[in-house]
């Protein structure tokens, strides 16, 4: 997969984070994919493990968005910069609704296996935003 598929693909995975589309979800992500998030013990799979994660995220911010700032490919692998921006409008971690607005910075990690994703590490700076959203003193 050349460099410029890579980057076609994350641009389109930018959009199924921003509309939680299953039809993008399908095309894009492997059904053998395996996503490592914080604080859980095993990874979610498949593009349905995916969704959880977008479904946990809207719960808590049902307007999130997310921008895609840097990509670095080598190879088969991408690290990706994103900027998450949203409100706080529903419960997140146990945290109840601030009405505070967020602005998160996330680094991830995929490999790519025949033009889906099918591995990513995430490591959003959960620190930064339970700090912006009152559950953590700054």
């Amino acid at each position: 997969m050349e460099t410029d598929s890579k980057k076609l693909l994350m641009k389109r995975f930018t959009d199924f984070i921003n509309t939680a589309s299953d039809e993008l979800a399908g095309e894009l992500i492997s059904p053998q994919a395996m996503f490592f998030v914080p604080g859980r013990s095993e990874p979610l799979q498949g593009p349905d493990g995916y969704q959880e994660i977008i479904a946990m995220m809207r719960a808590g911010f049902p307007d999130i968005q997310w921008t895609l700032e840097e990509l670095i490919i080598e190879g088969d692998r991408v690290a990706a910069r994103f900027t998450m921006r949203g409100t706080h409008h529903g419960s997140f971690l146990g945290v109840p609704p601030s009405g505070k607005a967020i602005e998160v910075k996330a680094v991830n990690f995929y490999r790519f296996a025949d033009g889906q994703i099918v591995e990513e590490y995430g490591q959003p700076d959960l620190l930064g935003l339970l700090q912006q959203i009152g559950a953590v003193p700054l």
